[in-house]
């Protein structure tokens, strides 16, 4: 019998297994894909928001504030691209100003620091491509942007790094109470544990209602976004934000980690569906041309010819309010309803769930003697060139690069192949080592990926997959071989 099982392995599931793997307990993560990080972690803004759009006493505010400050932390200590560029969100009429002005007094009492408010002529200092309709903004300095499935990556590698254990593929069916705990079945096997965190994501109500009487519902909403090339990765140097309304924070215009700018997202409900409504991820002309149509309000000259791929994300919104974060069944910790700011808040999201659960059972889980928490990783593109001869002079795969757009070397694939969490998948390379991010999305180093992972795996070309389990991608050699 495992201390605690957390079903799911987004930035929350992840963020979760990191905290629980300094403690004396075994762990477990079920994790219903082939990888960590393919749900709403893996599509989405990328932004660490500053705090000061949640409501003043939700546990929205409260973790929000928190979880930025140790994100900024756990990112420097993990090896994840984050930079802290700021935000601004953008007003455009007078009664904006006043939204503003009520967001800046939000932000406040959220205990974000440093917020500003510009004039016209200080945003246009900051920001020389905007609108010449923009009449002021809110400044929140302490914003920032990262790489989230990386983030999400670093912090389920470091948990396996301390005895945490993931199984992949493994979609829960059934839960029963039993003596001491629980029994948790997937499609793969039966596992009994004390406790249980739910971190199911968009299934996060059908988690729940396996165990508990339904008393909150996953609204599933999808979110539509254009990726720039790193042409554009300057047009504007902070998120930019338009004001925030009923259906989210609103078109974005930001940068990337890696250089790139992303725009969106559109809002839209979409149907409920308790197989895939986690998986409807596809473009639509209407939802392309809202956000183009939005974000043009923001920068009149962006340019979206220079997109190199667009992609969606679903959030997790619910009919609450607020994150849903509460004793279901002794026990039995829900973690559901993890909107925005949900990839902010996570880490902090995980300290204060692991004290609730404590609080639960009523006594104080021990903290192990030692444990890691930080990770080293080698990014060949980063080093200087004294560090990238020693590289290649300690593993000349390092010098062979297979992916140009990113200078990804082959070095950094097969590493990867083999990290604590091992990658099936030419979009699981993507994650760990950024091959084929670039302009040409993988048009070049796509096939020589497929050849090292079989190679590294010992299976045929024919059995990689694109992603998710079941998206292969060859279906026949030709030309008489490899």
């Amino acid at each position: 019998m495992y201390d605690v099982i957390v079903i799911g392995c987004g930035i929350v599931g992840a963020a979760t297994a990191y905290e629980l793997g300094k403690r004396q307990l075994t762990t477990l993560v079920l994790e219903a894909e082939n990888d960590v990080s393919l749900g709403a972690t893996r599509a989405n803004s990328a932004i660490l928001h500053a705090g000061y759009d949640p409501e003043p006493g939700t546990l929205m505010a409260k973790l929000n504030v928190e979880g930025a400050n140790r994100a900024k932390m756990l990112c420097q200590k993990l090896s994840v691209h984050y930079n802290q560029i700021g935000s601004l969100v953008v007003a455009f009429s007078a009664e904006e100003l006043t939204l503003i002005r009520a967001l800046y007094e939000r932000g406040v009492k959220n205990g974000v620091k440093e917020l500003e408010i510009l004039d016209q002529s200080a945003l246009f200092e900051k920001e020389p491509n905007l609108s010449h309709k923009a009449l002021g903004a809110l400044y929140a300095p302490t914003a920032a942007i990262v790489n989230p499935w990386e983030f999400c990556l670093a912090l389920a590698e470091t948990a396996v790094k301390n005895d945490v254990e993931i199984a992949l593929n493994n979609r829960v069916t059934a839960i029963k109470q039993i003596t001491d705990g629980y029994e948790v079945t997937t499609n793969k096997a039966t596992y009994q544990t004390k406790y249980i965190f739910n971190a199911a994501g968009v299934h996060s109500d059908d988690i729940h209602n396996l165990i508990a009487e339904p008393n909150f519902e996953i609204k599933p909403n999808r979110g539509e976004y254009y990726l720039l090339d790193k042409s554009e990765g300057t047009v504007v140097q902070h998120v930019v934000f338009q004001c925030p309304s009923s259906s989210g924070k609103g078109v974005l215009i930001s940068p990337t980690v890696h250089g790139n700018l992303v725009v969106g997202p559109n809002s839209e409900s979409i149907r409920r569906n308790d197989l895939d409504s986690g998986n409807d991820t596809g473009n639509t002309i209407a939802g392309l041309k809202t956000v183009v149509d939005l974000a043009k309000k923001s920068v009149p000259d962006l340019n979206l010819r220079q997109s190199i791929r667009n992609f969606s994300g679903v959030r997790a919104n619910s009919t609450a309010d607020d994150f849903i974060l509460q004793e279901a069944a002794p026990g039995f910790i829900d973690l559901a309803g993890i909107k925005s700011p949900g990839l902010t808040a996570a880490p902090a999201i995980a300290v204060y769930a692991i004290e609730l659960l404590e609080q639960a059972v009523g006594k104080k889980f021990k903290q192990k003697e030692s444990y890691i928490d930080s990770r080293e990783k080698i990014i060949f593109q980063e080093l200087d060139f004294k560090e990238k001869n020693e590289a290649i002079a300690k593993n000349n795969t390092y010098g062979r690069v297979i992916c140009r757009c990113e200078t990804v070397t082959e070095g950094e694939i097969r590493t990867a192949v083999h990290s604590p969490i091992p990658p099936v998948s030419i979009d699981g390379i993507k994650r760990r080592c950024n091959a084929g991010m670039g302009r040409c999305q993988g048009g070049f180093c796509g096939p020589r990926v497929v050849d090292i992972l079989a190679d590294e795996l010992d299976r045929s070309p024919l059995d990689i997959l694109q992603d998710r389990e079941g998206s292969y991608v060859l279906v026949e050699a030709t030309k008489g071989g490899r």
